[in-house]
Formats: structure tokens, C-alpha cells, sequence
């Protein structure tokens, strides 16, 4: 295995490396508002806060450097994509505020664009489509009725489709595919362009930074850190996976490890067999499914999941992944791309992802105590940070906009179980999910295992 193991991610390698990381924070200080975690949600809550409100105090403690979490590791899929159960939100909502919940989301892709090309933020962003590819009659299945929920909720048919095998080969060959579920609108990017290019920009807005700076604990109105305080009126907490850090938080979002492999570049002649030509971002209805892009300079960077979950909670060390992760991912690329056999494996890494226990995002914020938090995104992040960060800020400053009419709005979600049953329980999902692959590949049809697994975690419609 002669290639990298995290180094954080292949992105930061591709940028030429990790940033120069702010100072940190040194004194006691004060300000409007405090967020707590560097990455997209953090970023994208400052920028629309200082848009709106330029003379706003506002700092950001991250403890590492920004980007460093999930926000520089991810996919690179921009996709406003809706990726919960919608009749969860019926609970304490109706079907005109989750039909308005798909259309923002939808909406994040153009606002993105636009504000990266706006402010020079060169993300190596390309305008594509979202390619599912189903590969057996379960996987089929599944595609249909997520196709039938999609126009149900508000896509529009001119946005989503249903293509048979034959006329997918036009797109990308792939061994076995069936059809596919296409989606216009979305978008490949760079993560760590993207979030270092943000990370800039609220720079310049008057945003303080400080990195390589630990919160131990906060409350209403104060914020503290290994050596010093920040007093501010909001305190907001983006940290996404990494809320588990927190005890009072632990059980509130469970970190979900995903990984990802990157190939060495692929020369033109594979390429024009694999076809893949318009930077389309490929993934599969598999349970155990695979999200991949075609990069910049002609590489394939594929994720899934690895190691689930680490008892405890325990996050990974500076995106180092496991050995078995690696291969279970390169058995995957290599089953769906044969060619790419011969290029080989150039960087392997990891990251998290909050999971809640209803795997449904939120978005909570209290006026009385002035404390709020986002997260949960279940591996969309790239595009429901940016609406979590225009709605946290219109609720901090009680703005009257749509955003405030979401359903995702303080939702009341249950925690994880304790350990050891969090560990036993997940993990063993996640095998029967595997198990139910292989015997989906097998047998042709749906399997019970794999319905009665996500029955349990929380994951059914």
C-alpha cells in the first residue's frame, strides 16, 4: 500500500498543504456573537450575519483550523439535496413548510455559485448533475420510489428523471447498472477550496478567527476556553460530528465515520472508456453506498463508510483511516470502475459525520438564553450548511424571512443510547446493512435484514 493515510485529506494536499493557522485566543474578550467550530456552518453563520448586520461583533474559536472537520474531507458534492425522512417533519410541521424546506435547500446550489464567483472563490466548481446508479431489482426499487418522493415534494420533473441502463452508457459505463436517478443543478467542488476560500472572505468581512483554540465548556453568555473567555449575548455551536466532545452533548450527535480513497490521475484513454465526461457526481442505491467524483485533474475520489462508529464516540486522528476500510473501498471502485485497476490508489481519509438519533437536521436557537446550535446533515452538508447558516443568523437577529418558517426549527430529537449499547447497536446495524448488499447482489430482491436494520436506527420512511 504505497500511497498517504490522512494527512487530514488528499484536498489539503491538492491546495499544497494545511493553512497557516490564526493565533490563537490570548486574552479575555467580548463580543456579540460567538461560534464555536471553524467549519462550513460556522463560516456560512458569520458571512450572513455580517452581511446583515455589518457592525456586528463576531467571533469564530475553532480548534484546530477551519476546515479541518468534515468541511475539508467531504465529497464535494453540492448537491441542496433533501436527504431525511420529509413525514418527520410533519410532526411539528405541515406540507407547505417541507415543501418550502425542498425548495431552499434546492436553492443553496445557485446562492453557493454565486457568492464563490462574487468574491473570486475559486472552488474548481463545475455545474453537473447527481448520477444514482442502481445495479440490481432492489436497488431499482428503491431508486423509483425515492424518484416518486422527489416530485412529491416539490422537484420539478424537468430537474429529476429515471434513465434505463442502455441510455446510461451514454453518461458513464458502469458493470451491471440498471438505471439511474439523474438530478439537475448540483454541483462538484473542491471542499477544502471552498472552505479555505470562505475561511478568507469573512476575514475580510471583519470576522475574528481564532484557531488552535480548545472550548472546555460554555453557557448562557460566556464561552470558555483552556486559558481565556469570550462573553457574548449569542453563543452558537457548529461542530457538526465533533459536538461529542462536549459532555453534555455526547449523546446528541453520533459521529459517523466515512472514508474516501482518490486514485492516481487516469489517463485519457481509460477515461473515454468509463465516459464520465461532464464531471457528474456518481453514487449507487446500495445500503453500504458509494459517493464519488471525477476531480479537477482527472482523478476518482470515492467515499463510503468505513469503521462506522468507535465506541465512545472517539473521532479520528488527523483523518487517519483503517486498513479494512481502504480495501473494502478500493474493492468498490474497482467493481464499478475495472479499468482504474492498473492507476492504483494515491491518498487514503476519513471523517465524520453528526448522525441524530432521527437522522433528521436541525437547526435550534433560544432568544431567553441566547444559545443555539445546527448540525445532523447526514452527509449533505455541503449544501444544507449554507441554509443552516442563513437561518441561524435570521434567528439571531429576528428577521421575519422564510427561513424562520422551516420545520427544522427546534425540533425535539432523543439521544443516542449509552454504551455500550450505542457501540453494539450501530455497529450491528451496520452489518446486517452489508449483509443485505451481498444478499440483494445475490438473490435480486430486497432484504428484510437490510429494512429491519434501518428500521432500527432510525433511518426508515
Amino acid at each position: 500500500m504505497n500511497f498517504k493515510n490522512g494527512d487530514v485529506s488528499f484536498w489539503y494536499r491538492d491546495i499544497g498543504g494545511l493553512p497557516k493557522k490564526f493565533p490563537s485566543l490570548s486574552s479575555n474578550v467580548e463580543a456579540d456573537v460567538c461560534i464555536i467550530g471553524g467549519g462550513y456552518t460556522g463560516l456560512w453563520t458569520a458571512y450572513y450575519l455580517k452581511k446583515i448586520q455589518p457592525k456586528l461583533t463576531v467571533i469564530i474559536l475553532e480548534k484546530e483550523f477551519c476546515g479541518f472537520g468534515a468541511s475539508g474531507r467531504n465529497g464535494g458534492w453540492l448537491t441542496g439535496g433533501f436527504a431525511w425522512d420529509h413525514f418527520k417533519y410533519l410532526v411539528s410541521s405541515d406540507e407547505r413548510s417541507v415543501q418550502l424546506f425542498v425548495r431552499r435547500l434546492l436553492e443553496t446550489v445557485p446562492e453557493i455559485l454565486n457568492i464563490c464567483q462574487e468574491n473570486n472563490i475559486n472552488a474548481d466548481i463545475a455545474s453537473t448533475s447527481e448520477v444514482r446508479v442502481a445495479t440490481n431489482s432492489a436497488q431499482v426499487d428503491r431508486l423509483k420510489h425515492e424518484l416518486q418522493t422527489r416530485k412529491s415534494w416539490g422537484v420539478s420533473e424537468d430537474r429529476v428523471s429515471y434513465i434505463k441502463g442502455p441510455s446510461l452508457e451514454d453518461i458513464i459505463k458502469i458493470p451491471n447498472a440498471q438505471g439511474a436517478l439523474v438530478m439537475d443543478g448540483v454541483a462538484r467542488v473542491q471542499p477544502a477550496k471552498l472552505v479555505q476560500g470562505l475561511r478568507s472572505l469573512i476575514r475580510k468581512l471583519g470576522v475574528d478567527i481564532y484557531e488552535d483554540t480548545l472550548v472546555t465548556d460554555y453557557e448562557s453568555g460566556v464561552v470558555s476556553t483552556s486559558f481565556n473567555q469570550v462573553k457574548s449575548r449569542i453563543i452558537l455551536r457548529t461542530t457538526e460530528g465533533f459536538s461529542a466532545n462536549f459532555k453534555t452533548y455526547k449523546r446528541d450527535l453520533l459521529p459517523l465515520n466515512s472514508a474516501q480513497v482518490v486514485t492516481n490521475p487516469i489517463n485519457k484513454s481509460i477515461w473515454s472508456e468509463i465516459g464520465w465526461s461532464k464531471n457528474e457526481l456518481i453514487g449507487d442505491y446500495a445500503h453500504s453506498y458509494f459517493y464519488a467524483q471525477r476531480t479537477r485533474e482527472g482523478r476518482i475520489a470515492l467515499g463510503g463508510r468505513g469503521i462506522p462508529y468507535r465506541f465512545g464516540s472517539v473521532t479520528d486522528k488527523d483523518g487517519i483511516t483503517q486498513k479494512n476500510t481502504i480495501i473494502a473501498l478500493e474493492k468498490i471502485l474497482y467493481k464499478h470502475f475495472p479499468l482504474v485497476k492498473e492507476v492504483g490508489i494515491d491518498h487514503a481519509w476519513c471523517g465524520t459525520l453528526g448522525v441524530p438519533r432521527d437522522w433528521c437536521a436541525s437547526v435550534n436557537f433560544n432568544k431567553d438564553t441566547g444559545l443555539g446550535w445546527a448540525g445532523g446533515y447526514v452527509g449533505v452538508g455541503v449544501s444544507t450548511s449554507n441554509l443552516a447558516g442563513q437561518t441561524l443568523a435570521d434567528l439571531c437577529l429576528d428577521r421575519k424571512t422564510e427561513n424562520i418558517k422551516l420545520p427544522w426549527i427546534n425540533r425535539r430529537v432523543r439521544k443516542w443510547e449509552a454504551e455500550p449499547l450505542r457501540w453494539l447497536g450501530v455497529r450491528s446495524m451496520h452489518k446486517l446493512l452489508e449483509f443485505g448488499d451481498a444478499s440483494e447482489e445475490k438473490n435480486n430482491k430486497s432484504s428484510s435484514a437490510s429494512n429491519f436494520a434501518n428500521y432500527v436506527m432510525g433511518r426508515s420512511h
